[in-house]
């Protein structure tokens, strides 16, 4: 379905549909490829909205290759350098656009590696309750918004599609995949959020928090998939307006989050429709993320 310039979901026929995500739909190219389409797909809270965000999936797409590229030297990443276009007919290349990737085919790892820098979100709400986000113990007093001691690592579990992610501890991630595969995406994790905020800061720009998702290589490494510090799996917040004690305006889908908040939606299925105005500015917000990050 294509509205208003949104692709809702792609229908390729020159490729096998193996799974259709929350955002992404993945198709296989061979036995050692596939091909993801991030779509105008938004979701919230878990949930699949009604409504498509104008060119959202291409400004993911182009800001995860921008990403994967430049953390390269750190770890690996699913990315290959094949043109997608090359495997779809011509009405497919001309309906996906930029939204398409071709990426090594790997075995993802059930657990979502997630680094916090700022108490906002969900671990802001944890650490109200006892202190803690993820098992991890964090100082007394701190505000919503503040900037961590250092950044921190708090895993979540990862949902089945119409399903909540949890979040888990550091040990609960060693005993779902290992404990040196969990010190590795731990290590690795860290490590790109804090590369990532150098480059952020010289862009204006704070990285509160982030979401990687790994897959393992042949050799049993851990290797980078799906999306790479994105607005769809980071909140980032413009530097000049940050202020403990306050929730920043947001480059991320923070603003659907707030928006849905206010219409008493329990957050299950089905979620309520978006308004064009809202979905506008949400457009405009994800391609503020691209403009202000991609720099020449």
């Amino acid at each position: 379905m294509q509205n208003n310039n949104a692709l809702y979901s792609s229908t390729l026929t020159s490729l096998e549909l193996l799974h259709s995500g929350k955002v992404r739909d993945i198709y296989a190219i061979d036995e050692d490829r596939l091909m993801i389409v991030a779509t105008d797909r938004l979701s919230a809270f878990d949930v699949i909205l009604p409504d498509p965000i104008p060119g959202k999936g291409a400004v993911l797409t182009r800001l995860s290759n921008f990403w994967f590229r430049h953390t390269a030297g750190i770890a690996d990443n699913h990315l290959l350098d094949d043109d997608p276009h090359e495997f779809l007919t011509p009405q497919e290349s001309e309906l996906l656009g930029d939204r398409a990737v071709v990426v090594k085919r790997l075995r993802p790892l059930p657990v979502e590696a997630i680094v916090r820098g700022y108490l906002a979100g969900s671990g802001w709400q944890s650490y109200q309750q006892d202190g803690t986000v993820s098992g991890v113990a964090l100082p007394a007093g701190l505000q919503q918004s503040q900037r961590l001691p250092q950044p921190i690592f708090t895993p979540s579990t990862k949902a089945q599609l119409g399903e909540h992610d949890e979040a888990i501890s550091f040990a609960q991630t060693a005993e779902l995949i290992g404990e040196e595969l969990a010190e590795q995406i731990r290590t690795i994790s860290l490590r790109v959020y804090e590369h990532a905020c150098i480059h952020a800061e010289k862009c204006g720009l704070i990285i509160a928090d982030t979401k990687l998702e790994f897959g393992l290589g042949e050799d049993g490494q851990p290797v980078i998939i799906d999306e790479l510090l994105t607005p769809d799996s980071s909140r980032f917040w413009p530097a000049d307006a940050w202020q403990p004690g306050t929730t920043p305006p947001a480059f991320d889908k923070q603003f659907i989050r707030d928006h849905l908040e206010t219409l008493g939606w329990n957050k299950e299925p089905p979620a309520p429709s978006l308004s064009a105005d809202v979905i506008a500015k949400t457009a405009e917000k994800y391609s503020e993320a691209e403009r202000r990050l991609v720099v020449s």
